[in-house]
């Protein structure tokens, strides 16, 4: 995809971004009791309408400075308000309108004084801050923007590290601290002034997770603040009914989580995030989570990336997804059918990321292997170039396949430099074309064996069975396969018997004058109509040619470097800019752009992007080729959703990457959707 580059040009990045998150889906279901639960031994509510599973994305752009224990309320459908929060050590202010469409930050207000762990609400149609620490824990309510004709009172009691859920009109507070004791009373108030106590906790706790559905309160996890368990998170899960005056435990989280986020979308509860609690040697290998607590404590806190599908009616959590960055004590906001987590921590760091969750069908079912995966029902094959070797990957993020491999037997070609990797057959082979290895392979799947080649390894030439840097080698639905020769400067068309069918450019010049010469092909994309899609890296060219090299259409684009176009739509297509930062776009044949995205941050920051496809779930998968990573991106929000490999870092360890250069996706059916008009 890049025949330009050498082996020794490899570049030894130094800047580090965050850790692959590799989380086993599991489906936790409680040990009912109390609160009029079902007994064991009882019948199960019926199986249920699916939960869908949620895709969970980072923010390419994050907030100034990080922030946590924030609280953050909806202003408008691209609008949150964030209201105070804890920077550093200290209690801030400050009162900001985030616009999630682009992460601007404006000042719209601030706090009589700085407050952090409050509850907030909407009252009246004004933001409302229900108590918090100053950092003393504090009886204030406070609501902006301010009103004198409407004053505030103050609560019952001092109260920090509550959660506030609205239901209607009502706002019920629910668990938290005075500073010295629990407070296990849960209020309830529709003006702000005056409160009324509905419920009491069975178990009382701060930093719970709660959310409303069907008229009731479920209150997830929370922080013990007296007895053999106290600072410790607890695995119990509440349900308050305002209506009848009770509440009592229903049942039991899988872990003990305090901190997490409780999110309504859709009508379905999430829970996302927050801090657990187990001994260390249940927890090695995760990979997952960040230690909170020093290494020296015989219980350790993590923050974990899980998210959960709650079944109020079956009282079973469902595995639904994982966080991009693992997370707790962020503020949370809904947002239409999106919920914002804004900073928090993750373990003993503040963070100024932004993350959204969105329940999304087409990453799987709640409680399903692999739920979250924007690739859910398929494998995902990567030419892993730099380690010479494929790999292939379930919705779980484990390699399934590799090769070579000790079972795939001897390779008389020896494999190097895989640039590119695609099914062919329904899924029974792979063909892969070895740019600076001057090959292309045809391997058995999952045998391994090599069923058919062309070239001759590490030998350049452009004679009949020679190639100079082979790039997008595919399979045409006749047999044929199609090539680019990149610096023969020529898009080969090959029988199975070797000889060419054939042949665009002459290779007597490298240059746009189709068909006597291409400059510098590295794409050629089979199309629906039997012609190819042609990138040029000389003169940033993109063309419709027929297999004898009649022009269809022909544009020159103002980018750097185009990389491996594909078709979308009758006149819409999609190719990468291998350049730095790279770029995703989205064009037409009249050369207009039609999306673009050239994110020049980290996380989002693309270095040499090779390969980009649009999949069946809607995101972009795209080799990150320089940042040794596979990338999945929501085009809506240009929010990263998935991640495989450790960004800026090479490696051939579990979980990484060096220089990813081609992916191909395998559906169960055997079809690959991202090139339905190949063989």
């Amino acid at each position: 995809m890049h025949p330009r580059r050498r082996r020794g040009a490899i570049w030894r990045r130094s800047a580090v971004l965050g850790v692959v998150l590799l989380c086993v889906a599991v489906v936790g279901s409680f040990a009912t009791a109390g609160g009029g639960g079902k007994r064991r031994g009882q019948a199960l509510t019926p199986a249920a309408k699916p939960i869908p599973a949620v895709e969970s994305g980072l923010l390419p752009w994050h907030l100034p400075a990080p922030v946590s224990r924030e609280v953050v309320l909806p202003r408008s459908a691209s609008r949150l308000a964030v209201l105070g929060g804890l920077s550093g050590s200290r209690s801030v202010n400050g009162v900001f309108s985030l616009n999630t469409s682009n992460g601007v930050l404006r000042s719209i207000g601030a706090l009589k004084a700085g407050v952090h762990d409050a509850a907030g609400s909407i009252v009246g149609g004004r933001d409302v801050v229900f108590g918090g620490g100053t950092p003393s824990t504090v009886a204030s309510v406070e609501q902006l923007p301010t009103s004198p004709s409407a004053p505030l009172g103050t609560l019952p009691a001092p109260r920090s590290d509550a959660a506030a859920v609205r239901v209607r009109n009502t706002t019920y507070i629910v668990g938290g601290y005075t500073g010295t004791y629990p407070d296990s009373t849960v209020l309830s108030t529709t003006t702000g002034v005056k409160f009324q106590t509905v419920a009491r906790l069975r178990v009382p706790v701060r930093y719970p997770a709660v959310a409303s559905a069907a008229g009731k309160l479920y209150v997830f996890g929370g922080q013990a603040i007296s007895g053999s368990r106290a600072g410790l998170p607890v695995n119990d899960i509440q349900q308050v009914d305002p209506a009848r005056h009770t509440s009592g435990v229903i049942g039991h989280l899988r872990e003990p989580l305090d901190a997490a986020a409780a999110i309504k979308l859709n009508g379905i509860v999430y829970l996302a995030g927050g801090d657990t609690s187990t001994s260390q040697s249940t927890r090695r290998g995760t990979g997952n989570l960040q230690i909170a607590a020093p290494a020296s404590s015989p219980t350790r806190l993590f923050t974990t990336s899980t998210i959960w599908a709650f079944d109020p009616a079956r009282r079973k959590l469902l595995a639904a997804g994982r966080l991009q960055v693992p997370v707790s004590h962020a503020g949370v906001a809904v947002l239409g059918k999106r919920a914002w987590l804004v900073g928090g921590e993750s373990g003993s760091r503040q963070l100024a990321a932004v993350q959204m969750i969105t329940p999304n069908r087409s990453f799987g079912i709640a409680g399903a292997p692999g739920a979250g995966s924007p690739y859910f029902g398929g494998k995902l094959l990567i030419a892993d170039r730099g380690n010479n070797r494929l790999l292939l990957l379930g919705t779980s993020n484990q390699v399934v396949w590799r090769f070579p491999s000790a079972s795939s037997g001897p390779d008389p070609h020896g494999f190097f430099f895989p640039d590119d990797a695609f099914f062919v057959h329904h899924g029974t082979a792979i063909l892969s074309n070895q740019e600076q290895n001057e090959t292309i392979q045809e391997i058995a799947y999952p045998s391994g064996k090599v069923i058919w080649s062309y070239g001759h390894p590490h030998q350049i030439g452009a004679a009949p069975g020679y190639l100079h840097e082979p790039d997008d080698a595919y399979l045409l639905k006749n047999g044929q396969i199609t090539v680019a020769d990149a610096q023969n400067c020529r898009v080969l068309v090959i029988n199975p018997n070797h000889s060419i069918a054939h042949r665009i450019g002459t290779g007597a010049a490298c240059g746009h004058s189709p068909p006597l010469s291409l400059g510098s092909p590295n794409g050629d994309t089979p199309l629906a109509d039997g012609h190819l899609l042609v990138s040029e890296i000389n003169g940033s060219w993109i063309d419709e040619l027929t297999h004898a090299g009649q022009v269809v259409w022909s544009v020159q684009l103002p980018i750097s470097y185009p990389s491996d176009p594909q078709q979308l739509g009758p006149d819409r297509y999609l190719l990468a800019d291998y350049a730095t930062p790279g770029q995703i776009l989205e064009f037409n044949r009249a050369g207009k752009i039609l999306y673009r995205y050239d994110v020049r941050t980290v996380p989002g920051m693309l270095n040499h992007p090779s390969l980009v496809e649009r999949l069946p779930s809607g995101v972009f998968m795209v080799n990150d080729d320089y940042r040794d990573r596979m990338a999945a991106i929501d085009p809506s929000t240009k929010a990263l959703v998935w991640q495989y490999g450790v960004a800026d870092h090479a490696g051939r360890a579990r979980g990484m990457l060096n220089t990813p250069d081609g992916f191909d996706l395998l559906m169960a059916d055997g079809s690959t959707p991202t090139h339905r008009a190949t063989g």
